[in-house]
């Protein structure tokens, strides 16, 4: 007889996309995206607008989701959230929604940590060619987090390097900030990048020791480039846009690429994989296939929609908790956590 698989209702929340996403077994019904572009105007995520977006988006997108995905609330058997890391007031919005709901179906809630999330979104039905093989490395690169993950199962995750100070997301976008590019420019870098020369321009890389990353010393070391040439020539800048944002991407993904290459030499792990926004940019998915030609390394990217943040990688997360009967029946001591630690 065949085992009924689990219909988990998936939310996230963290930043400044509201998603929901339905899931049965491993296979995605429905992964539903509601973005804020108000932000642009702003330069960056203002995390009061967020909120309050996120206020006004949270139930057309559930109600999306479940319409798309053919699935009555009725039949859900858990629901998964954003627990944290991430803004307090956007994640409130989505724990908050998470906990009503579950009250109202009685049925229990699965809290998920953000960035797990990001790497298990691999093992979504359709989320690449094959799932990677336990145990692998995962480099976990978004605006907020920088990490190699050493991931023995879907429960036992080791974190091996993580950033000391900026994140390679927020270099990115303060990078194009400095480029006037608007916001979010890490995607604008990249698309500039194909038309540029990576070698025309060259940035201090910093010297950690380990597997630990640190960007702030590049964003200081392009800010005080730039200011130089713009003194020789004020136009410096939008005449050398391409070569300056291929040489930035270079330098920030050869810098990811070799510490992500030690990790590999010091464990012995050859399966190795990406997840979190910036592994969507084009340089880093080839530096990664290129290494894979080279050296008997087996790499797993991830498709585009489920690169950055998603409900989709949520209720993944959630529906390996709910097999290990990690869940919550009664919701009155679950909160949401800005700063929730990696356990």
């Amino acid at each position: 007889m065949k085992t009924k698989q689990a219909i988990v209702l998936g939310i996230e929340s963290s930043c400044d996309d509201t998603s929901a996403a339905v899931l049965c077994g491993n296979k995605i019904l429905a992964n539903v995206v509601a973005s804020q572009d108000v932000h642009v105007l702003y330069g960056g995520v203002v995390p009061e607008l967020a909120s309050r977006s996120h206020q006004e988006n949270i139930v057309p997108v559930v109600q999306a989701a479940l319409k798309k995905s053919k699935i009555d609330a009725s039949s859900i058997d858990a629901i998964a959230f954003t627990q944290g890391p991430g803004l307090m007031g956007s994640l409130v919005v989505g724990v908050s929604f998470a906990k009503a709901l579950a009250l109202a179906l009685d049925i229990p809630l699965i809290p998920v940590h953000h960035m797990k999330a990001h790497i298990l979104a691999h093992f979504i039905e359709d989320a690449q060619n094959s799932a990677p093989e336990f145990p692998f490395l995962c480099l976990t690169v978004s605006g907020g987090h920088t990490q190699i993950v050493q991931v023995n199962s879907a429960h036992e995750m080791t974190i091996l390097g993580k950033t000391i100070d900026d994140a390679a997301g927020e270099a990115f976008d303060k990078a194009a900030k400095m480029l006037g590019l608007p916001y979010p420019g890490g995607p604008l870098i990249d698309q500039h990048a194909k038309n540029g020369n990576p070698l025309a321009h060259t940035f201090s890389k910093p010297k950690i020791a380990g597997l630990d990353f640190s960007f702030s010393g590049l964003k200081t070391s392009i800010l005080y480039y730039l200011r130089d040439q713009k003194i020789k020539d004020q136009d410096f800048i939008e005449k050398n846009l391409a070569d300056l944002c291929a040489s930035i991407q270079y330098t920030i993904v050869s810098i990811l690429i070799s510490k992500l290459k030690q990790a590999s030499k010091d464990t012995g792990i050859k399966h190795i994989a990406i997840a979190g926004g910036v592994s969507a940019n084009s340089e880093l998915r080839q530096a990664l296939l290129t290494w894979a030609d080279k050296d008997a390394v087996k790499v797993y990217i991830p498709k585009f929609e489920y690169c950055t943040d998603n409900a989709a990688m949520i209720a993944i997360t959630g529906k390996f908790l709910f097999e290990e009967g990690k869940t919550i029946k009664g919701s009155a001591t679950i909160s949401a956590d800005p700063r929730l630690a990696w356990k």
